[in-house]
Protein backbone atom coordinates (compact mmCIF):
# COMPACT_ATOMS: atom_id res chain seq x y z
CA UNK A 1 0.00 0.00 0.00
CA UNK A 2 1.43 3.62 -1.13
CA UNK A 3 1.96 5.73 1.92
CA UNK A 4 0.36 9.14 0.81
CA UNK A 5 0.63 12.32 2.81
CA UNK A 6 -1.08 15.72 2.69
CA UNK A 7 0.28 18.26 4.08
CA UNK A 8 -2.33 21.42 4.40
CA UNK A 9 -1.82 24.95 4.88
CA UNK A 10 -2.67 28.33 3.21
CA UNK A 11 1.31 28.76 2.84
CA UNK A 12 0.41 32.50 2.14
CA UNK A 13 3.55 32.78 1.74
CA UNK A 14 5.49 29.43 2.15
CA UNK A 15 8.46 30.08 4.18
CA UNK A 16 11.78 28.52 4.89
CA UNK A 17 9.98 26.52 7.84
CA UNK A 18 7.50 25.04 5.71
CA UNK A 19 10.30 23.79 3.36
CA UNK A 20 12.10 22.62 6.03
CA UNK A 21 9.68 20.61 7.31
CA UNK A 22 8.35 19.24 3.79
CA UNK A 23 11.86 18.20 3.05
CA UNK A 24 12.83 16.86 6.21
CA UNK A 25 9.14 14.78 5.62
CA UNK A 26 9.20 13.71 2.57
CA UNK A 27 11.43 10.50 2.68
CA UNK A 28 8.89 9.02 5.63
CA UNK A 29 6.19 8.56 2.18
CA UNK A 30 5.69 7.34 -1.20
CA UNK A 31 3.95 11.03 -2.05
CA UNK A 32 3.85 14.07 -0.04
CA UNK A 33 0.91 15.90 -1.31
CA UNK A 34 1.42 19.74 -0.17
CA UNK A 35 -2.25 20.60 -0.05
CA UNK A 36 -2.86 24.96 -0.31
CA UNK A 37 -6.40 25.43 1.20
CA UNK A 38 -8.85 27.73 -0.21
CA UNK A 39 -10.71 28.91 3.25
CA UNK A 40 -13.44 31.68 2.01
CA UNK A 41 -12.90 33.55 5.84
CA UNK A 42 -9.41 34.19 4.86
CA UNK A 43 -8.41 36.94 2.80
CA UNK A 44 -5.08 35.64 1.78
CA UNK A 45 -2.15 38.23 0.20
CA UNK A 46 -1.32 35.89 -2.66
CA UNK A 47 -3.42 33.98 -4.81
CA UNK A 48 -4.19 29.89 -4.46
CA UNK A 49 -2.35 30.11 -8.28
CA UNK A 50 0.24 32.15 -7.24
CA UNK A 51 1.37 30.15 -3.81
CA UNK A 52 0.71 26.31 -5.99
CA UNK A 53 3.09 28.17 -8.21
CA UNK A 54 6.18 28.74 -5.77
CA UNK A 55 5.72 25.07 -3.66
CA UNK A 56 5.81 23.75 -7.22
CA UNK A 57 8.73 25.27 -8.31
CA UNK A 58 10.79 24.92 -5.03
CA UNK A 59 9.93 21.20 -4.87
CA UNK A 60 10.12 20.70 -9.12
CA UNK A 61 13.36 17.88 -8.75
CA UNK A 62 11.38 15.81 -6.39
CA UNK A 63 8.86 13.33 -7.94
CA UNK A 64 7.53 12.65 -4.12
CA UNK A 65 6.11 16.18 -3.78
CA UNK A 66 3.77 18.08 -5.64
CA UNK A 67 1.12 20.47 -4.79
CA UNK A 68 -2.90 21.19 -5.44
CA UNK A 69 -5.59 23.47 -3.82
CA UNK A 70 -8.45 21.96 -2.34
CA UNK A 71 -11.66 23.51 -0.48
CA UNK A 72 -13.67 21.73 2.28
CA UNK A 73 -13.05 19.43 4.78
CA UNK A 74 -9.01 18.42 5.00
CA UNK A 75 -10.19 14.57 5.63
CA UNK A 76 -12.39 14.44 3.22
CA UNK A 77 -9.53 15.91 0.81
CA UNK A 78 -7.51 13.01 2.04
CA UNK A 79 -9.94 10.48 1.28
CA UNK A 80 -10.52 11.78 -2.13
CA UNK A 81 -6.94 11.93 -2.91
CA UNK A 82 -6.43 8.55 -0.95
CA UNK A 83 -4.38 9.79 1.89
CA UNK A 84 -3.70 8.04 4.91
CA UNK A 85 -1.55 10.88 6.53
CA UNK A 86 -1.77 14.36 7.21
CA UNK A 87 1.42 16.13 8.42
CA UNK A 88 1.61 19.71 10.42
CA UNK A 89 4.29 21.33 11.90
CA UNK A 90 4.95 22.43 15.06
CA UNK A 91 6.68 25.32 16.12
CA UNK A 92 6.11 26.08 19.63
CA UNK A 93 3.64 24.20 22.31
CA UNK A 94 1.09 26.32 21.91
CA UNK A 95 1.20 24.98 18.16
CA UNK A 96 0.65 21.48 19.56
CA UNK A 97 -2.01 22.19 21.76
CA UNK A 98 -4.05 24.00 18.84
CA UNK A 99 -2.81 21.07 16.31
CA UNK A 100 -3.63 18.26 18.49
CA UNK A 101 -7.66 19.56 18.80
CA UNK A 102 -7.65 19.17 14.85
CA UNK A 103 -6.14 15.85 14.88
CA UNK A 104 -8.71 14.67 17.69
CA UNK A 105 -11.59 16.00 15.21
CA UNK A 106 -10.27 14.72 12.30
CA UNK A 107 -9.56 11.38 14.01
CA UNK A 108 -13.68 11.49 14.99
CA UNK A 109 -14.60 11.77 11.54
CA UNK A 110 -12.39 9.55 9.46
CA UNK A 111 -10.52 7.05 12.34
CA UNK A 112 -8.34 5.67 8.99
CA UNK A 113 -6.67 8.76 8.79
CA UNK A 114 -3.43 9.65 10.97
CA UNK A 115 -1.64 12.91 11.93
CA UNK A 116 1.93 12.95 12.39
CA UNK A 117 3.30 16.20 13.47
CA UNK A 118 7.19 17.25 13.05
CA UNK A 119 8.53 19.97 14.63
CA UNK A 120 10.33 22.47 12.46
CA UNK A 121 14.53 23.04 12.86
CA UNK A 122 14.88 25.22 15.52
CA UNK A 123 16.35 28.06 13.34
CA UNK A 124 13.38 28.35 11.73
CA UNK A 125 10.62 28.46 14.78
CA UNK A 126 9.85 31.79 14.72
CA UNK A 127 9.00 32.22 11.25
CA UNK A 128 5.33 32.22 10.42
CA UNK A 129 3.30 33.24 7.20
CA UNK A 130 2.03 35.57 9.24
CA UNK A 131 4.70 37.27 10.65
CA UNK A 132 6.09 37.59 7.05
CA UNK A 133 2.79 39.10 5.57
CA UNK A 134 3.49 41.86 8.21
CA UNK A 135 6.93 42.19 7.05
CA UNK A 136 5.89 42.72 3.62
CA UNK A 137 2.72 44.79 4.25
CA UNK A 138 5.51 47.29 6.26
CA UNK A 139 7.64 47.53 3.66
CA UNK A 140 10.54 45.30 5.17
CA UNK A 141 13.23 43.01 3.77
CA UNK A 142 11.28 39.59 4.12
CA UNK A 143 13.89 37.53 1.68
CA UNK A 144 15.74 36.02 4.96
CA UNK A 145 12.59 33.85 5.92
CA UNK A 146 11.14 32.85 2.01
CA UNK A 147 12.69 30.56 -0.27
CA UNK A 148 14.84 32.36 -3.25
CA UNK A 149 11.44 31.21 -6.05
CA UNK A 150 9.02 33.66 -3.77
CA UNK A 151 8.97 36.66 -5.87
CA UNK A 152 6.52 39.41 -5.64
Amino acid sequence: MERICLFPGTFDPITLGHVDVIHRAAPLFDKLIVGVGINASKQPMFTVEQRTTWISEIFKDDPRISVVGYEGLTVDYCKRIGASFILRGIRYISDFEYEKAIADMNRMLVPEIETIFLTCSPIYSTISSTLVRDVIRNGGNSRMFLPEQVKF
